[in-house]
């Protein structure tokens, strides 16, 4: 049904759900899976602070995934990981674009609270602006 798959991973319970709902519809099937984290502006920002060095921030950022790596392969589930850079909501359309991804799996709700009440949800923009069905998870 579905060739490929973008599921946008930010280790937050939502997009926890997300990448279970994934590999459920990946589950047992010829379908490559993306699991696509992206890095902004307040998000690099963060890091920084956190860590003060690339390898503290690469550390951080492979220890939010790695629950979301540990069940696709234990599932044998085909994925790769993308770190990308931008606007969420922009970057993860763009790269579902770019790779004529058949579906975009998000979760409602992010790390990011404040960006939400501000921005507007990432999801919404991603909803309104793939040319591929959305499936958000709440």
């Amino acid at each position: 049904m579905f060739k490929q798959i973008v599921v946008a991973a930010d280790g937050s319970e939502h997009s926890m759900k997300a990448v279970e709902k994934t590999i459920e519809l990946a589950k047992d099937r010829d379908t490559k899976v993306f699991v696509v984290y992206v890095v902004d502006g307040s998000t690099s920002k963060v890091d920084v602070l956190d860590s003060w060095d690339s390898l503290g921030i690469s550390e951080k950022r492979n220890k939010r995934l790695a629950a979301m790596e540990q069940q696709a392969k234990s599932e044998n589930i085909n994925y790769e990981v993308k770190i990308i850079r931008g606007e969420p909501a922009y970057a993860i359309v763009q790269f579902a674009h770019s790779i004529e991804a058949d579906l975009i799996v998000i979760g409602s709700r992010g790390l990011n609270q404040l960006q939400q009440l501000v921005l507007g949800s990432v999801s919404h923009k991603v909803m309104k602006r793939a040319t591929c069905p959305v499936l958000i998870m709440r």
